[in-house]
């Protein structure tokens, strides 16, 4: 019995596999997202942000809390406009120790503060197109009673109008990345002095991934 156990589940998974090699699935028919306000699905959506410590790794956090609205028109994504709320009580390191709260110390006192600064904050405020599915979208972020101009590089990664049933709302997708300096917004501790790596670099790096929500299908016209 110990032996037909993995027997029988290796030529049941190879079954499986070859009767789905063998079915044609086919993608529904798509339409393109129509324009409209769009909203973060937040199942589909993160926040990673990198920073260099002690020159030998580029150390990842997640904001696992976020929200995001966008006012969005495909054919003329030049005009769109976005606006995201981070809780930085969310930041996540995925530290598996028991030894030491990472998470609690970079949102202590030292570093987030977030019992006084509860709320990281992006406003946009120009786009400027860099090619057929990318832009360049400039903004003021705020962050720990800061306001700096920062510029998010944004690729987007298409969307549809919606799928009857399964997914009836609009949905579109973009990645976007931008770099700041922490010191920027008063967040100065471990930066290594000048000519050392020793600490936690000053140039932070960005990552978003978002899908996005937007007005619901609409029904096809009666026959």
């Amino acid at each position: 019995m110990i032996v037909r156990i993995p027997l029988v589940a290796g030529a049941f998974a190879v079954a499986l596999t070859a009767a789905g090699a063998a079915q044609d699935i086919q993608a529904p028919p798509m339409t393109p997202p129509p324009a409209g306000e769009y909203t973060l699905d937040p199942a589909h959506g993160s926040v990673i942000l990198h920073a260099g410590h002690m020159g030998y790794s580029r150390y990842p956090v997640r904001f696992t809390r976020f929200d995001m609205q966008l006012d969005f028109d495909p054919a003329a994504p030049e005009t769109m406009s976005v606006s995201a709320r981070i809780d930085p009580s969310s930041l996540d390191t995925h530290y598996p120790g028991e030894d030491v709260d990472f998470d609690a110390i970079l949102t202590g006192p030292q570093w987030l503060d977030v019992e006084n600064f509860p709320a990281i904050g992006f406003v946009s405020h120009s786009v400027e197109l860099t090619g057929p599915d990318s832009a360049d979208v400039t903004g003021t972020l705020s962050m720990m009673g800061f306001e700096r101009t920062i510029t998010l590089q944004v690729t987007y990664n298409g969307g549809y109008a919606g799928m009857a049933v399964y997914d009836p709302q609009a949905r579109i997708g973009f990645s976007a990345t931008a770099e700041f300096n922490r010191s920027d917004f008063g967040l100065a501790y471990g930066i290594p002095a000048e000519g050392s790596s020793f600490g936690v670099a000053d140039r932070v790096t960005v990552s978003i991934e978002a899908e996005l929500i937007g007005p619901p299908l609409e029904a096809p016209p009666a026959e």
